[in-house]
C-alpha cells in the first residue's frame, strides 16, 4: 500500500491548506491583503521558485507545488464561487437597473481599452489579428480581486461591478471572433459556430431561469425541513455545478452560469443561509487560484526581461486607467469615484489568460509573445492590491478638495463653538444632538475618508492631526464653548487634555474614556468630565436586565446610584484626586441619551438646551 506521502496532489493540497493558515492570519495581522500572501505564496513555492529544487532537494516535495496544472480545477472552482456569491448578493431588479452601466460604460471601456492596446501593439510590429487579440485580453479586468477589494455597494464597487458583468459575458464573443479569424479557418465557419453557440446558450438560459423560479425555491424548502446543514451544503454546490456545467456544455463560460445560479437562488428566501455555507469554500478556492498566478512568474525571466515587462504593465494600466475613468466621469460619476475605479480596474484578467491561450491555438500570435503577456499579467494581478490602495487615497484626496464648498483646511474657526475631535459614531451622535439644539460646532478627524464622507452628508469638520501642537493653535481654543474629545486614543487623549488645560484652564473639557483607569487619568490631566464608556454600558445593561426581570425602577435606580458613587470614590483614589468627579451617566430611566448629558456643569440652562 503506498504511503499518502507518495501521492504529489496530496502533498499540493497540505502545502495550499498550510498556506492558508499561515497567510491569512499573518497578512490581516499587519492589515495587508491575503491576496498578496497567496500570490507570493505561489511564487515562492511554484515551478518557477523553490519547486524548480526538487531534483537536488527531495524534502522540498512536501513544502512545494509541483505540478500547477494539478490545482487549476480548484483555482477554477475558486472563480465560478465567487460569482455565485457576486449573483447572491444582486437581485433581476438591480441588475436591470444597473443596464446603462453594464451595457453601456462596460461594452464601451472594453471596446475603447481594446482597440487603443491594440493600435499600439500593431505600430509596434504585431500583425493586425494578433494585435488585436492581445488587446481585447489585456482590456479585461480581474472579477475575482477587483470585486472583493471593491464590493457591490459603494458607487465604486457598482461601477466595477457593471463593467465586469459585461466583460464575464463578452468572454466567448471574444473568444469566438478570434477563432473566426484565425488562418486555420475559414471566416465563415468561425462566425456559424458562434452563432450556434449564442442561440444555444440563450435557450439554455431561458431554460434556467424558468425552471430556476419553479424548482429552487421547493427544493430548498426540502432541504431545510431536513434541518441538516451539510444536505443544505450539499444542495447549494450541487445548484451551482449544474448551472456552471449547462453553460460550459453550450460553449459559454461556466462563470455564466454560476452568476445566473446566484441571481435565482438571491430571488428565494434562503439566499442567506446560502451565502453564509458556502462563505468558506469560496475564500479558499479563491486562495488556490491565487497560488496559480502567483507560479505563473517566472523570476529569472522577468530579471531577464524587466525592462520590457515593466513598459507593458505600466502601458497597460494607464491605458485602462485613463479610458475607464474618463467614461465613468462622461457617465456622471464623481471625480474620486472615477479615478479610484479607474486604477481599480487597470490590471489584467484571470480571464486575460484565457484568451491569451485561446489566441495561440487559433495561430493568432507566437507561442512566446503568449508567454511573455502572461508573465505581464501575472504582474499585473499581483500589484492589484496596490493599485486598488493607491487609487483610493487618490480619491478621496481629490474629494477633500473639491467636494462641498470650502476645502476641509478652509474651513472658519468661529468663536463659542463647541470643537470635537474624533469623528466615529461617539463624535457623530454628539454633532447631532448639537445641532438638534442649534449648537455650533467643528468636527476634526485624522482619517481622511471618514472626513470625506462627513463632508459629503454636510457636517462641519476638517482634516488634520491634533496630536500637532499646530493644528491645536489652529482650533483657537481660547475662544472655543467646549472641547469635547472622542478618539478610541487614551494616551493622546491624556496628552491633548493637558496641554490643552495648561493653555486654556477655564475651558469646559469633556472626554472619553475607556475604562475606569483611564478616566481617572484624564481627571488627573484635567478634564472637566470624563466618562468611561465601558463602565457606563455595564450600568445601562444592568439597568435593562433588572427592569426587564420585574424589579421596581425605584430599587434598580438607587443599586445603580450606590455603584456609581463606589466607581466614583475609585476613580479619585486611582487618579489621586483632590475631590470626587463628576460621573455622570448617559442613561435616564428608560436608558436613552439626554442633551443634558451630553454638557459640563457650569453652562447655564440656555447653553445646555
Amino acid at each position: 500500500m503506498h504511503s499518502p506521502l507518495e501521492n504529489p496532489a496530496f502533498i499540493d493540497a497540505i502545502v495550499i491548506l498550510g498556506a492558508a493558515g499561515i497567510v491569512i492570519p499573518a497578512f490581516t495581522r499587519f492589515r495587508i491583503t491575503p491576496i498578496i500572501g497567496f500570490i507570493l505564496v505561489g511564487l515562492l513555492l511554484g515551478p518557477s521558485g523553490l519547486g524548480s529544487l526538487q531534483s537536488q532537494y527531495e524534502w522540498l516535495q512536501f513544502v512545494t507545488i509541483s505540478d500547477r496544472e494539478s490545482i487549476e480545477p480548484f483555482a477554477e472552482m475558486g472563480i465560478i464561487l465567487l460569482l455565485f456569491s457576486i449573483g447572491l448578493e444582486l437581485s433581476f431588479k438591480r441588475l436591470w437597473s444597473m443596464r446603462r452601466l453594464v451595457f453601456g460604460v462596460g461594452a464601451a471601456e472594453l471596446l475603447a481599452s481594446g482597440l487603443i492596446i491594440a493600435s499600439v501593439l500593431y505600430l509596434l510590429g504585431q500583425n493586425s489579428a494578433g494585435a488585436l487579440g492581445l488587446g481585447l485580453a489585456l482590456a479585461l479586468s480581474s472579477t475575482a480581486l477587483v470585486l472583493p477589494m471593491s464590493g457591490t455597494k459603494s458607487p465604486v464597487g457598482r461601477a466595477a461591478l457593471a463593467m465586469l458583468l459585461f466583460e464575464d459575458v463578452a468572454i466567448v464573443p471574444i473568444i469566438f471572433l478570434l477563432g473566426a479569424i484565425s488562418p486555420a479557418i475559414t471566416a465563415d465557419g468561425g462566425w456559424g459556430d458562434l452563432g450556434r453557440t449564442l442561440l444555444l446558450g440563450g435557450a439554455v438560459i431561458i431554460g434556467m431561469l424558468v425552471l430556476g423560479r419553479l424548482l429552487l425555491p421547493r427544493i430548498f424548502a426540502q432541504a431545510a425541513r431536513t434541518k441538516s446543514p451539510e444536505l443544505f451544503l450539499a444542495v447549494s454546490l450541487l445548484v451551482i455545478i449544474l448551472a456552471s456545467l449547462a453553460t460550459a456544455a453550450t460553449g459559454l463560460s461556466p462563470i455564466v452560469g454560476a452568476l445566473l445560479a446566484g441571481l435565482l437562488i438571491a430571488e428565494t428566501e434562503y439566499h442567506g443561509e446560502v451565502e453564509v455555507i458556502t462563505q468558506p469554500f469560496k475564500g479558499l478556492a479563491l486562495g488556490v487560484f491565487l497560488i496559480t498566478v502567483g507560479m505563473q512568474v517566472d523570476i529569472r525571466v522577468v530579471l531577464e526581461n524587466w525592462g520590457s515587462l515593466l513598459t507593458a504593465v505600466v502601458g497597460v494600466v494607464l491605458v485602462k486607467a485613463a479610458v475607464t475613468g474618463g467614461l465613468l466621469r462622461f457617465a456622471g460619476a464623481s471625480a474620486g469615484t472615477a479615478t479610484e475605479a479607474g486604477v481599480l480596474m487597470s490590471s489584467p484578467s484571470e480571464t486575460t489568460l484565457i484568451v491569451l491561450a485561446a489566441a495561440t491555438q487559433a495561430q493568432l500570435i507566437q507561442p512566446q509573445t503568449a508567454a511573455f503577456w502572461q508573465i505581464v499579467t501575472a504582474i499585473g494581478l499581483t500589484i492589484t492590491p496596490l493599485l486598488a490602495r493607491f487609487g483610493h487615497d487618490i480619491a478621496r484626496r481629490m474629494e477633500m478638495r473639491s467636494g462641498g464648498g470650502a476645502a476641509a483646511d478652509e474651513l472658519p474657526v468661529e468663536a463659542q463653538q463647541t470643537i470635537i475631535i474624533g469623528f466615529g459614531r461617539v463624535g457623530k451622535l454628539i454633532a447631532d444632538l448639537l445641532t438638534t439644539h442649534d449648537q455650533k460646532y467643528l468636527a476634526v478627524e485624522t482619517n481622511i475618508d471618514t472626513v470625506a464622507k462627513a463632508r459629503r452628508e454636510g457636517y462641519p469638520i476638517m482634516f488634520g492631526n491634533v496630536s500637532r501642537n499646530e493644528m491645536l493653535d489652529r482650533l483657537r481654543l481660547g475662544h472655543a464653548k467646549a472641547l469635547v474629545l472622542t478618539m478610541d486614543e487614551p494616551v493622546l487623549s491624556v496628552q491633548i487634555v493637558k496641554k490643552v488645560r495648561a493653555w486654556v484652564p477655564d475651558l469646559p473639557i469633556i472626554a472619553r474614556a475607556r475604562d475606569i483607569e483611564h478616566a481617572a487619568e484624564l481627571y488627573q490631566a484635567g478634564a472637566t468630565n470624563a466618562v468611561p464608556e465601558a463602565l457606563e454600558g455595564s450600568l445601562q445593561l444592568s439597568e435593562a436586565v433588572l427592569v426587564e426581570n420585574g424589579v421596581a425602577m425605584g430599587p434598580v435606580i438607587a443599586s445603580i446610584h450606590e455603584l456609581r458613587d463606589i466607581y466614583r470614590k475609585q476613580i479619585q483614589e486611582e487618579g489621586d484626586l483632590d475631590q470626587e468627579p463628576k460621573l455622570k451617566s448617559f442613561s435616564t430611566s428608560v436608558g436613552q441619551a439626554t442633551a443634558d448629558d451630553l454638557v459640563p456643569d457650569g453652562l447655564s440652562p440656555q447653553e445646555q438646551t
